[in-house]
């Protein structure tokens, strides 16, 4: 089996219950409405959802984030990759980016490419480099998802999960509740965009457009697989958040608040809803989706005097007795060595 459909997809990942939110038939088809072509590819057991991005000259990029693969460097079938190679190279594709679905064991480095030169040998060679120098792969310079994140369990009692978080947050998540902030389903986009908009502007983060958001909403809401929340204080909503639920695994991908009410702390108690809703689901973690991408000594050391970037972000996660975590580096395979020190010139360039 090689290219299959949406509904064929979906019953690949029928069998793979700890497939990644980002690998969803779904996911797949939201993208496909923002300038992404989905490619769903499956072999000998494991299963990759490329996505392709037009770009001049008839070019693409192509990127597969959170692969079904065996673990985290090797797929059960190696013909998946003669499978990706031949689907790259007809899209013509400069590069391929992989961003595996692992996270790094405590205290592990990131990969050097030496490291990475000899695991790739177990994968298959590409022709257009008959040294073996890698394959045609490294280490990417740039990660499309959060690298570094924060994991809250969920298992035990919902006493047990409180307990695991830090002694201010868990006040405030009470707090919220004394002061009459509430938590419930919402179906209220629009304002869900306008208050993106809202926090975006305050915080200097991207916002997706309104029919990003309610495409996400259409796809997934009524498979059971998200859910849209928001806290109110007298009817008036103070802060939302879509959260996401997939076999063990539960996700808080986009949230946001407005200015009014913050005293009353509702955003702590919208998390803590949307992290029994993920309980309720059977999930036994919750993703918080997103912190600095530095070592919790330098997190812990810094986030009081550190302002920028999701410094801020990492100040309010913390405080729900999660996990550090850094996921595995991205991988480029390059087919167009010359396109692709372009695109690494344009991306050092847009980072400055």
């Amino acid at each position: 089996m090689a290219e299959v459909d949406f509904d064929g997809w979906k019953r690949f990942l029928a069998g793979h219950p700890e497939a990644h939110i980002l690998q969803t038939a779904e996911w797949g088809e939201l993208k496909a409405g923002f300038g992404w072509e989905p490619v769903r590819l499956v072999s000998g057991g494991a299963g990759a959802q490329v996505l392709f991005r037009k770009l001049p000259l008839g070019f693409t990029l192509a990127y597969v984030p959170k692969p079904v693969f065996r673990d985290q460097y090797s797929v059960i079938s190696p013909n998946l990759w003669s499978e990706i190679d031949a689907v790259c190279k007809r899209k013509h594709a400069i590069f391929l980016k992989v961003e595996p679905d692992q996270f790094l064991a405590p205290g592990t480095p990131l990969l050097t490419n030496d490291h990475l030169s000899q695991l790739i040998g177990r994968w298959p060679l590409n022709k257009d480099y008959p040294d073996n120098s890698g394959a045609g792969w490294s280490l990417s310079h740039h990660n499309i998802q959060p690298p570094r994140t924060i994991v809250v369990s969920l298992e035990g009692s919902e006493e047990d999960i409180l307990a695991r978080m830090k002694q201010k947050c868990r006040y405030n998540v009470r707090l919220a509740e004394k002061k009459g902030v509430t938590v419930r389903a919402w179906d209220d986009l629009d304002g869900f965009h306008k208050m993106m908009q809202v926090t975006g502007g305050r915080d200097g983060f991207g916002v997706h457009s309104l029919a990003y958001y309610k495409k996400a909403y259409d796809l997934f809401h009524p498979t059971g697989v998200a859910e849209l929340l928001v806290a109110e204080f007298e009817g008036r909503p103070l802060a939302a958040l879509m959260v996401f639920a997939l076999g063990k695994r539960s996700w808080y991908l986009y949230g946001a608040s407005n200015d009014e009410e913050r005293n009353r702390m509702p955003t702590y108690l919208l998390q803590w809803e949307a992290m029994r809703w993920a309980r309720a689901k059977g999930c036994t973690e919750y993703d918080l989706w997103g912190v600095p991408d530095e070592d919790e000594e330098t997190l812990e050391a810094q986030f009081e005097t550190r302002h920028d970037g999701l410094w801020g972000v990492y100040r309010f996660k913390r405080g729900f007795g999660g996990e550090v975590k850094r996921a595995s580096q991205a991988m480029d395979k390059v087919y167009r060595p010359w396109l692709y020190k372009l695109y690494l010139w344009r991306m050092g360039r847009s980072g400055e």
